[in-house]
């Protein structure tokens, strides 16, 4: 009985730590999301002006934001 106790117990605490961080974790895939938006923008005006090398650049490094 005292195991059981001892494991639901633990269950529940550790759970409800881990829920403290889903703020934090929204938080940097915003601030990702946010800047991979400008550099797609950026990006796209390059590719519009015809630096084509210069859009590549960007919009791999808007990329290279979610990898990982």
């Amino acid at each position: 009985m005292k195991k059981i106790l001892l494991i639901l117990a633990v269950t529940l605490f550790t759970s409800s730590a881990f829920a403290g961080s889903c703020p934090m974790l929204a938080g940097q895939v915003q601030s990702k999301i946010e800047e991979a938006k400008k550099l797609h923008d950026e990006g796209v005006k390059e590719h519009s002006s015809g630096n084509h090398a210069n859009s590549e650049k960007l919009l791999k490094k808007a990329l290279n934001l979610f990898k990982g």
